[in-house]
């Protein structure tokens, strides 16, 4: 197995794209040509070494815990790819992979925001933590009701007689520029929306650490708060983009669902 390509998702986070990708598609074939890891082992691995990095906060160390997070990230991904390129995913694989993650980031947000309160005594570390942790569990529980959603209006549409539509032919329009800037994405693998839980967790756990290590550790809270904001703003336009998607058909609830009237 010698195809990079085979390892790849079909679109990603740009963090992961170019900056993953390049070093993490090649272990993946070095460890599936050479090794009978499983993508279960590489997801304990990637948890082991995000307790190590959420440890190396705790300690003060933001370098070594900012490479340890990066390290754990890539491992992370590699589970995947191994799973894609061999087969060999599994439904638990899923559910150990998820919650690694959620167990790691809390873990990292918790260790940062004690070692950082123990170097300066400011309380806003405290709420930074909780912060970052709080955030990251909105986000990760709010997704799979956002799918649900509109898994179950799809459904509902195909179950609805279907209108007979008047084709009206009009002029093309030239693309707009977000369409473009979107196709332009896509051509590169990335997803559209730009800010998502993988940017949010490389921001406050590995940029926001070193650029803390070069210019202190006051330049941790201004990364964190950029990027839960604008994750929280990703998170508002795809809220409402599922509730347009909602109203665009009527949700007819099931006989069997249907809560009984009484006479």
């Amino acid at each position: 197995m010698n195809d990079v390509h085979a390892t790849r998702k079909r679109k990603d986070s740009w963090w992961t794209v170019f900056l993953v990708d390049p070093v993490a598609c090649r272990l993946t074939l070095v460890v599936a040509n050479h090794t009978d890891v499983t993508p279960n082992g590489l997801t304990r691995l990637s948890l082991l070494l995000g307790l190590g990095s959420a440890a190396c906060f705790a300690l003060g160390q933001l370098v070594a815990g900012a490479a340890l997070f990066y390290v754990s990230f890539m491992v992370d991904c590699m589970d995947g790819k191994i799973a894609r390129l061999k087969g060999t995913g599994t439904p638990f694989g899923l559910w150990l992979d998820y919650v690694g993650d959620r167990i790691r980031v809390v873990c990292c947000a918790t260790g940062l925001a004690f070692g950082q309160y123990a170097v300066t005594g400011s309380v806003s570390f405290v709420l930074f933590g909780a912060g970052v942790a709080v955030l990251d569990l909105f986000r990760y529980v709010n997704a799979p009701q956002m799918r649900r959603v509109r898994e179950a209006v799809k459904e509902n549409r195909a179950e609805q007689p279907q209108k007979e539509r008047v084709v009206v032919q009009r002029p093309p329009k030239p693309p707009s520029l977000r369409r473009r800037v979107g196709r332009l994405l896509v051509k590169h693998r990335v997803r559209t929306h730009l800010v998502s839980g993988i940017e949010f967790h490389a921001a406050v756990f590995v940029v926001g650490p070193l650029l803390g290590a070069l210019a202190g550790p006051v330049m941790l809270l201004p990364v964190a708060v950029a990027a839960g904001s604008l994750l929280l703003l990703n998170e508002i336009v795809l809220i409402y983009r599922m509730w347009r998607f909602t109203r665009s058909t009527p949700f007819v609830p099931r006989p069997e669902n249907a809560q009984r009237v009484p006479v």
